[in-house]
């Protein structure tokens, strides 16, 4: 498994691209390619990425477990 200072920056690096992507996508999916979207998705994207960080601080043990059961007890590295 890896360490926990490398899971905290993964979860920070993973957290910031899909809060970037999906508020991106969904505002686009609600605005339409305007300028409009333009503007509100920076604030969506703010509003979001922290409220991810904090979730997957939950969610991740819960992600991380039943992978495991799923696929055995392996470790990441497939060893």
């Amino acid at each position: 498994m890896l360490d926990k200072k490398t899971l905290l920056l993964a979860q920070i690096f993973m957290t910031f691209m899909m809060a970037f992507s999906m508020s991106g996508i969904m505002s686009l999916i609600a605005l339409g390619p305007t300028a409009e979207w333009l503007h509100v998705w920076p604030r969506q994207f703010a509003m979001a990425w922290p409220i991810a960080f904090v979730l997957t601080m939950f969610v991740s043990r819960i992600g991380f477990g039943l992978a495991v059961r799923i696929r055995g007890r392996k470790s990441i590295s497939g060893e």
